[in-house]
């Protein structure tokens, strides 16, 4: 079965739920365990095609909104050792591919950070879709993907006494989305 053959698939335009979403992310500290955090502002804009592999996924990350949940080290995260916010302050996602094979994803698509723009792949799952309470057809969607922060430009790193770094090289992206079907235009 593919999502073409399920009733409720709807083509059209779907914009974010901010209120019922969440973009986070961890990385490896002291080689030991894994700072999470969050970026607390961002949109997504998904364009279902009448044939889903001609979907289209568009967001941009207000990255000044990165939060865990310690302001000294967000604070950190927002200067040039970090995401050099004050340059560069979002990051963007254009998706390039898109499957679905039941209710298994596969976005492929540009990540921009730091001005560096590198081809990534979100794995995940469609949740569903229904009317909820107020009459608004909503979608949900969970997806990850790793990146290599270096290849980005976010290298700062801080050697540790007892040997090896403060910081891993590889950051967990994941994403809970729920996004609102759009009237026809």
């Amino acid at each position: 079965m593919t999502v073409t053959t399920d009733p409720k698939y709807i083509a059209g335009t779907w914009t974010l739920d901010p209120a019922h979403s969440d973009l986070t992310f961890s990385v490896r500290h002291l080689a030991i365990s894994k700072v999470r955090g969050s970026f607390e502002k961002f949109d997504v804009t998904v364009v279902t095609a009448e044939d889903p592999k001609d979907s289209t996924v568009e967001a941009t990350v207000d990255i000044a909104s990165v939060n865990t949940g310690q302001a000294d080290r967000d604070g950190h995260l927002r200067t040039s050792d970090f995401f050099l916010v004050e340059e560069y302050p979002t990051m963007t996602f254009k998706s390039t591919s898109f499957e679905v094979d039941g209710e298994d994803l596969t976005i492929v698509g540009d990540l921009t950070l730091r001005g560096v723009t590198k081809s990534v792949t979100l794995k995940g799952e469609i949740g569903g879709v229904i009317v909820d309470g107020y009459g608004q057809t909503k979608a949900g969607v969970t997806a990850s993907t790793k990146i290599n922060r270096s290849e980005f430009g976010v290298s700062w790193n801080a050697a540790v006494e007892a040997g090896g770094l403060t910081l891993g090289e590889a950051v967990s992206i994941d994403l809970e989305i729920q996004v609102v079907l759009q009237p026809a235009a």
